[in-house]
């Protein structure tokens, strides 16, 4: 782990995890829900901005967490056997001489991962109802309950593993349907008549171009990754 980057090459690392930070910290597939929700866009804005804030400032709380009591020759095991998150509690269970401390990030990790979970599941349950025409009903609502999540589950019981495979490729679809996607939306919703009533994002044309851009360099990235031209990425 330390030879890897012994001479402090830190971009290579910090390219490969693009495509995986955009998938975690994407929550463009509940915006649609959101606003539906708050009713308003300004609202829903907010939400936005204050529920990604908390995301972070958790997250940080975990890597200091995490890279604070976990000694740097520890992480080798660790990455050996993929950055599971089971293998990398095991290792804080020995580096840490607090059970109410391992607890503690135990349930953090496990929270991370429902909510993750919940967060998806949410514009997935929206998206699924109107592709497939379900009524907001009781039975309406059912079906649209049991094919929005009943298939990761089952995936997830026969395939333990799979999410770690999984999330390695969403780093591409995500760029698409969370960066490309809506700057071309934005982009042609403001050549049309009317396109500029209501909430409007900020940056104009030009922020458009550099999330377009943005996303162009996640898909590129994932890519390379995939090529081996970028060190493997490790999800803690």
């Amino acid at each position: 782990f330390d030879s890897a980057n012994a001479h402090g090459q830190y971009a290579p690392y910090a390219m490969a995890m693009l495509p995986v930070a955009l998938t975690s910290f994407g929550y463009h597939h509940s915006v649609a829900s959101m606003r539906a929700y708050y009713g308003e866009e300004s609202k829903a804005q907010k939400a936005i901005l204050g529920g990604t804030l908390v995301a972070l400032m958790f997250y940080l709380v975990w890597l200091i967490s995490i890279f604070g009591n976990l000694p740097r020759a520890d992480f080798g095991p660790v990455v050996a056997q993929g950055g599971d998150v089971d293998v990398l509690l095991a290792a804080l269970g020995f580096a840490i001489n607090s059970e109410r401390v391992a607890t503690t990030i135990s349930a953090f990790s496990t929270a991370a991962i429902l909510s993750s979970f919940v967060g998806v599941g949410l514009g997935t349950f929206d998206y699924m109802a109107d592709l497939l025409g379900f009524d907001n009903d009781r039975k309406g609502r059912s079906k649209t309950w049991a094919i929005t999540f009943i298939p990761p589950l089952l995936l997830s019981l026969f395939f333990p593993f799979g999410f770690v495979l999984a999330i390695g490729y969403a780093g591409a679809a995500a760029a698409v349907w969370a960066c490309i996607v809506p700057a071309l939306l934005a982009r042609k919703s403001r050549t049309l008549k009317g396109g500029r009533l209501g909430f409007m994002a900020p940056g104009g044309q030009l922020g458009i171009a550099l999330v377009l851009i943005f996303g162009g360099l996640t898909i590129f990235f994932h890519f390379m990754g995939l090529a081996g031209w970028l060190p493997e990425p490790v999800l803690f």
